[in-house]
């Protein structure tokens, strides 16, 4: 992010990149100390209908333990736990559909397949699993940022092309002008 000059500037001529996180302290006091969570989440705010979602939180346990009741057989339903579930998914917010997809798939294979058709390879491999996802995660960030993030790259790829990228075509920040785009207000 430093690399790139301007880069989170509103006042900058080129900049499609507005950066909405650098200032994620100063709105959440905003929200919660002026304007108030009612709103916002209340009656004369847009997100009302997200407190329904407390509601699914507290019904969806019991829906499971129901079909535990009513479906004895299927052992597979007493392994839902859905406070884990939405907790897990909770925990990976700016996630793309990839990255439930593969976190899904590896937990399925490793967690549900191999533990249960080979326990003594899960015994055995599944540390070895979980530390080299970790370091294959950590080397690859390392690499990644070696190859591709430092100042004066000869690589020439759409990620160092400044503001150039063709999926960032207009600003999304009030009263920045791009050609062709038009003004947010």
């Amino acid at each position: 992010m430093e690399s790139i000059p301007d880069i989170c500037e509103r006042t900058a001529s080129n900049a499609v990149w507005t950066c909405p996180g650098d200032t994620v302290f100063y709105d959440a006091s905003v929200i919660w100390g002026l304007i108030g969570p009612r709103r916002i989440f209340g009656d004369l705010g847009a997100y009302a209908s997200v407190n329904w979602f407390f509601l699914g939180g507290a019904i969806a346990p019991v829906l499971v333990w129901l079909a535990t009741r009513a479906f004895p057989r299927l052992e597979w339903i007493r392994l839902v736990n859905i406070p884990v579930l939405i907790g897990a998914t909770g925990l990976m917010p700016p996630a793309t559909a990839v990255n439930y997809t593969s976190w899904i798939l590896a937990g399925f294979l490793s967690g549900f397949v191999v533990f249960r058709y080979r326990p003594e390879m899960w015994q055995r491999y599944n540390y070895v699993l979980s530390g080299s996802l970790d370091a294959g995660l950590a080397f690859m960030g390392v690499l990644l940022y070696l190859c591709l993030g430092l100042e004066n790259v000869s690589l020439d790829w759409w990620g160092n092309d400044l503001d150039s990228c063709p999926l960032a075509c207009c600003p999304t920040a009030q009263g920045i002008v791009a050609k062709g785009c038009s003004v947010s207000i």
